[in-house]
């Protein structure tokens, strides 16, 4: 049996034609339309769905969704790329390992709208460590983005764009979400494009121990929402939404033992993943509440030692300190409830700390040794520094770089001697596979025309890309090694 394993979904783009990181956002409908409740009872408790109207519901809820959902690339500073097997030893080998052919990596993604006025939210995974990101609207607008912040704890983060007509996202209420509930999950997986799967929730409050594996985690959150929607590569920060189209999640992990969707996907409660990104817009870093204890869930054997109705709850385990001992907090003492709302394990109630800022108050129900009590405790807050953002890229030496790839001169005697499909112009030697020519270009190809104007040498290039400004358009006229021409269109990153 092959051993089943947590994946974030955050791949780098080159490993399968640009597959990229995956995203969840999780919110789910208890009453899709109406007219769904409108069927013959099978039961007191159930009714169904004619597949006419799920599929209205399905449809309207995509439609309403689909417009706020955006692709992010995200790119990192990597190291000289590999010579292409076609340029080894000859005159061409030494123009892979130059500084300008430094490579950096890409991992692909998701993300939503969150406001008008150009917020994004999307994954921690998605965008760390990125020196520059472009967010792809469902317009096919690329904008350059902004990484405000980034909360490893929770896996979430939030980008910045300036853009006009932006469509934001409706949010819903995560909490009000119920097992059986079903959901759509939305993105841009395995480099499909705008993509839409459905499911339902399968189970609230997951804890799958993923988030202390990020780096800068200090204080790791994972309550998911799990569904069985498609999640795959690339859908890393998408949303999750109800069957009125509004967002309860933030897809963020699978279960699988492939690294392909086998059933499981795991997504950020859209009311955590808010609160965090409030803070972050705000301050740039999450302001966390400290209530002063050690805890673990509640076990059979610790609902039989403290005298608990059934096994729920978290048991503090160690000595409180700070405000929890204030409050009159003591070891043994099991939290079974914050402000009214239950408790069911740990990761329960660090969610419920999480929604709150430090110095507000909080009343605590919790049962020592059988009997129930409540305390009212003021939160501390937590020393957490910011998440410090990567440099930004440095600007290529060579204006050909810029374009996202090499060329060189070609000359009678070097196509004579290596059997070079031209014996004059410029020849393409290599594509930077994060660039904006990757997918467009590729080695062997001569450049025949760049914006209109006849290309004879690498000056000519030169001094094209030298005229160029970040944010525009590039249009290349190529012919491809079996003779053929083609015409390629792109925009230089922004």
């Amino acid at each position: 049996m092959k051993r089943q394993a947590f994946r974030r979904l955050a791949v780098p783009g080159a490993l399968v034609l640009g597959m990229g990181a995956v995203a969840t956002a999780v919110e789910i409908a208890r009453d899709p339309l109406q007219d769904l409740q409108a069927q013959a009872p099978l039961a007191p408790s159930a009714r169904v769905a004619g597949p006419e109207s799920l599929s209205s519901a399905f449809r309207a809820a995509s439609r309403a969704a689909l417009p706020s959902v955006v692709h992010i690339k995200a790119e990192t500073a990597g190291r000289a790329g590999q010579v292409p097997d076609q340029f080894r030893g000859t005159p061409f080998e030494g123009m892979f390992g130059a500084p300008r052919s430094m490579q950096p990596s890409q991992q692909q993604g998701s993300g939503f709208i969150l406001t008008a006025d150009g917020y994004v939210l999307t994954n921690n995974h998605v965008v760390d460590g990125a020196s520059r990101v472009t967010v792809t609207l469902a317009d096919k607008r690329e904008l350059s983005a902004r990484v405000v912040g980034r909360d490893p704890n929770t896996d979430v983060a939030v980008l910045k764009v300036e853009g006009r007509d932006l469509s934001a996202a409706q949010l819903g209420d995560s909490d009000a979400l119920d097992t059986g509930d079903w959901v759509l999950a939305l993105g841009y997986p395995l480099s499909l494009g705008q993509t839409t799967t459905a499911g339902i929730v399968s189970a609230k409050g997951r804890s799958i121990g993923i988030m202390s594996q990020n780096e800068g985690a200090t204080a790791p959150l994972e309550h998911f929402i799990q569904t069985d929607a498609a999640i795959n590569p690339g859908n890393s920060g998408g949303p999750l939404v109800d069957l009125q189209g509004r967002v309860v999640g933030i897809n963020s992990a699978i279960a699988s033992p492939t690294g392909y969707y086998s059933g499981y996907g795991f997504a950020v409660p859209i009311r955590l993943a808010k609160r965090v990104a409030d803070d972050l817009i705000r301050y740039g870093v999450v302001h966390r509440p400290m209530l002063g204890v050690s805890i673990r869930s509640a076990t059979p054997a610790d609902a039989e030692v403290f005298r608990l109705p059934s096994p729920s709850g978290a048991v503090v385990f160690s000595e409180p300190s700070g405000p929890a001992l204030e409050a009159g907090i003591r070891m043994g003492d099991v939290i079974v409830a914050v402000d009214g709302q239950a408790v069911a394990d740990d990761a329960a109630l660090r969610e419920l700390l999480a929604l709150k800022q430090p110095g507000e108050r909080a009343t605590v129900d919790l049962v020592r040794y059988g009997k129930r009590e409540r305390v009212t405790v003021k939160l501390g807050k937590l020393d957490v520094k910011p998440v410090e953002a990567a440099a930004p890229m440095e600007a290529a030496a060579d204006p050909v770089a810029r374009l996202g790839f090499n060329a060189v001169g070609v000359t009678p005697a070097l196509a004579a001697q290596y059997r070079l499909p031209f014996s004059q112009g410029v020849m393409v030697v290599q594509v930077d596979r994060a660039g904006p020519a990757a997918g467009q270009l590729a080695p062997s190809m001569r450049i025949e025309r760049l914006n209109g104007r006849e290309v004879r040498s690498v000056e000519d290039v030169r001094a094209e890309a030298g005229r160029l400004k970040a944010g525009q358009v590039v249009s290349i006229v190529a012919r491809m090694p079996e003779g053929q021409q083609t015409l390629v269109n792109y925009r230089l990153p922004g």
